[in-house]
């Protein structure tokens, strides 16, 4: 375990690591892009690397409740690739997925055989509505995805986001009723 390298819970001053580093990845849809705005929101849920005060790469963790916690936009600078920072982030992401209790963890990336170490498989996407609903519907890569779906845990069997089924709105039959007025 590389002992130079710290993690710890973001703070709002990693915003601007956080949103230049994800963003300097969304171009070719490695990752999604996200505002500053949205990182600053988000911030409490990065957890970032960093080595002698340089910021080395971040991740965060998205709970949607107790079933289920979703690793996030984890990258590390490519200068920094190979020096542990990925594990490293990992490792605190899934720390506190298991503090907050939550059953499963997922995530969708194109490197599987990085996250098969650390005890995720690969999983049917079909079986995490809550990340189908909150990011793949404005995903550019919609209906040509080709990230892996993988899950530390066991499939969730319930979703909290969105529709459980589309549902069609009733309609209100008018009553017409005569006041005797001749009107």
């Amino acid at each position: 375990m590389p002992s130079d390298i710290r993690v710890h819970k973001a703070h709002v001053q990693d915003a601007r690591n956080v949103f230049d580093l994800v963003n300097s990845l969304s171009g070719d849809g490695t990752l999604l892009r996200r505002s500053y705005a949205e990182i600053c929101e988000n911030i409490r849920d990065f957890t970032v690397a960093e080595r002698d005060d340089e910021f080395l790469g971040c991740g965060a963790l998205h709970l949607y409740g107790p079933h289920l916690a979703e690793v996030r936009s984890i990258v590390v600078k490519p200068e920094a690739k190979g020096l542990g920072a990925g594990g490293l982030l990992l490792k605190a992401l899934i720390e506190e997925a298991e503090e907050h209790e939550v059953m499963s963890v997922c995530l969708f990336t194109r490197i599987p055989e990085f996250f098969d170490h650390y005890g995720f498989r690969v999983a049917d996407r079909a079986a995490m509505p809550d990340k189908i609903y909150k990011d793949c519907q404005t995903c550019p890569r919609l209906y040509a995805c080709d990230e892996v779906a993988m899950v530390r845990g066991p499939l969730p069997n319930v979703a909290v986001l969105g529709p459980s089924k589309l549902q069609r709105p009733e309609l209100v039959t008018l009553q017409l009723t005569s006041t005797g007025t001749g009107r």
